[in-house]
């Protein structure tokens, strides 16, 4: 479909389901523009590091499933 083909659709609109049309794109691109936040930062990176010595890599994840679960 064109942009053309799609204007003209929309022309074909009563002014009421025009300015829906108009509204629900304009949600897309707040939607869109919401949804690039950039890369991520990995801030949470070592955080479990104290407890490397006391769990292994598996036991964190079953720790962190539970600790999910708790919340």
């Amino acid at each position: 479909m064109t942009a053309e083909s799609l204007k003209q659709k929309i022309d074909q609109l009563p002014p009421e389901l025009q300015k829906e049309v108009e509204d629900y794109v304009q949600l897309l691109i707040e939607r869109q523009k919401s949804s690039h936040k950039g890369q991520p930062q990995f801030q949470w990176a070592g955080a479990l590091k104290d407890l490397r010595d006391k769990y292994t890599s598996v036991e964190l994840q079953h720790k962190a499933s539970e600790w999910r679960v708790e919340d």
